[in-house]
């Protein structure tokens, strides 16, 4: 029997949202995170846009402290769930 598997939610749209928010491109993005010492590639960024990748907590740690905002910021919309 095939199994599908159930593709996990993703913060791509929240993490592009955001950096657009500030006006800077992925590679500007990733200069800054490489500063911060996360050693993140363009190609590595632009997959954790497009939902290809998970991000690092890491990762999202500094992008936490880069944007001075809340980690529910990244989660935003992402909570489908009836409460």
């Amino acid at each position: 029997m095939e199994q599908k598997i159930r593709r996990d939610r993703n913060m791509g749209d929240n993490l592009r949202r955001l950096r657009s928010q500030s006006g800077l491109s992925q590679e500007k993005i990733c200069v800054e995170l490489q500063r911060r010492g996360c050693d993140i590639g363009r190609s590595t960024y632009a997959k954790y846009e497009s939902g290809e990748l998970n991000i690092r907590a890491s990762v999202l740690i500094e992008l936490r402290k880069f944007y001075k905002c809340t980690y529910d910021e990244f989660f935003a919309g992402l909570d489908t769930s009836e409460e």
